[in-house]
Order: C-alpha cells, then structure tokens, then sequence
C-alpha cells in the first residue's frame, strides 16, 4: 500500500483537484487531505470524498504544516502502508511517478526518502538538493543575494557543482515532495518535528532520516512544482519563516554544529551516489 497526504489551509479547488488527480486512483493507494481551514462544524475524521480513495480530515483550525502531515503519516503506520508521500498542494505529476519511485525503494531497502527530479511551470530545473544549512546560507540567500561572493556560496550550499542528471545522497532537500519509508518512520519514530509551525520542518526531518538512512534525490523521474516562495510576498510568511529558521540553529546549533559538517563533507567529498 501507498498512502500520501495533502494539507490545505483554503487552498483552491483547482489545485486540490490537480494534485488529486496527478496522484492518481489504484487499488493500493490513499490519499489524505487534512484541511486546517477554520470553518466551524467541519467532520473532525477521515471521511471518504466522493473519490474512493481519497478521504478528508478536517482539524477545524491551523494547527501547521508538520502537524497536519502527522496526522496522516500516523494513519498510515496504522494502515500498513508501505510508503507514504508528502505532498505540496502547488504540484502535477504522472502517477507513474510514485510507481517509479516505490520501484527504486524497493530495490533498495537503506532509502528512507526519495525526491525527483522537480521543475518549474516553464520547464526549469529547481535546485533543490542543499547542504545543511549554516546561518549566513540562508541570511544571504534570502537577502543579501547581490552581495560579492554570495552567489557562489549559494551554488555551493544547493550542489551546483555535481550533476543535477544523477542520483545523489545529499543531507537536505527540499519538502515539496517527500517520498517516505513508513517502516523507519516506525522504527525511529520520525515525524514531523511540531514545534515548526512552518518551514524548516523539512530541513529537520530529512536531516533525521539522514541519519538513519539514504536521502535520494533521483532525477529519472519528473514533477512539476509552482513555487511561489510565500516569504517573499508577505510579512507574515516572512516572520513565521525567520521564527522556524531560529527555532532550526535553536535546535542544531548556530556555530557549533558537528554532525552537520561530516553529513555536508560526505556528500561534498563523495561525488555521486551509485544507483
């Protein structure tokens, strides 16, 4: 079985109905939409839509993007499932994509996390396989992006230098889509980390599975994502993105972080990952 999960929080229809449909109906897959929508006298369980594999759970309030994705990834410890997909609501895809993806995972029982490749709505590669980050990659990636020299500790810090057509092993990349073994997610108790509201809740889990296991990013399937990077629109994303990010060095450290220096010299070091 293969279960995923998406989170809304007024999301529009017509992107609750793209990622529906990119995931696709089969007989061994559920998808679950957990809505944090604050409408009153919401159903609070997983309800069926009038799709039968999707099924609907509403929190009745924003309780987070971590928090909500716990909340399927717990019913799909309970169901069994095999794997389980984290997904953005602004993503299109084959469903071939996951039959792809479970295949490799299959093949190879020490991945504990799969991204493919993922490009914009024109076609462009993002970039998205990443360093564990220091404070000053994402204070002048975010806004000091002119200064001299940041463009190339920015190229450093997303992997410019290896081969963007090859598979890679890297300690962080992005949570837009985040193919998940349910057995580790077990055997460690690895969810989300609810105390990030939002963002760096990715940065935090897939530096956990890291530790347990290989963080693939395999390029030989496709997705398309609509990146709209909400902190740079608006102030309040903005805040809730600098909250997560101190609560993240609050966490690993600021300066002092020895487990992220061997994980960054690993995969700096190594080259490219076999397949």
């Amino acid at each position: 079985m293969i279960t995923a999960s998406v989170v809304l929080f007024h999301t529009k229809q017509t992107l609750i109905d793209t990622i529906i449909e990119s995931y696709g109906p089969a007989e061994d897959r559920l998808l679950f939409l957990v809505d944090n929508s604050p409408e009153e006298g919401a159903d609070q369980g997983f309800g069926e839509s009038s799709r039968p594999y999707v099924y609907i759970h509403h929190t009745g309030r924003n309780t987070g993007y971590g928090s909500g994705h716990n909340i399927a990834i717990r019913e799909a410890v309970r169901l069994g499932s095999n794997y389980h997909v984290v997904l953005n609501p602004d993503l299109s895809f084959s469903p071939q994509v996951i039959d792809a993806l479970a295949s490799y995972a299959t093949d190879h029982s020490d991945v504990v996390y799969m991204l493919p490749e993922v490009v914009d709505q024109n076609g462009e590669l993002q970039h998205l396989c990443k360093l564990l980050p220091r404070p000053s990659d994402l204070i002048l990636r975010r806004f000091f992006p002119h200064l001299p020299g940041a463009k190339k500790k920015n190229d450093r810090y997303v992997l410019l230098d290896k081969d963007y057509d090859k598979i890679m092993n890297p300690p962080c990349l992005s949570g837009c889509f985040m193919f998940l073994r349910v057995e580790t997610i077990k055997k460690y108790s690895l969810f989300f980390d609810q105390r990030f509201f939002m963002y760096c809740e990715d940065f935090d889990l897939i530096r956990r599975l890291h530790r347990v296991g290989k963080t693939i990013y395999y390029p030989l399937v496709t997705i398309t994502h609509i990146h709209e990077r909400g902190s740079y629109h608006s102030i309040r994303m903005l805040c809730h993105h600098l909250a997560s990010a101190i609560r993240y060095f609050n966490k690993y450290g600021w300066i002092r972080d020895p487990e992220r220096d061997r994980m960054n010299e690993e995969i700096t070091g190594q080259g490219m990952e076999n397949p």
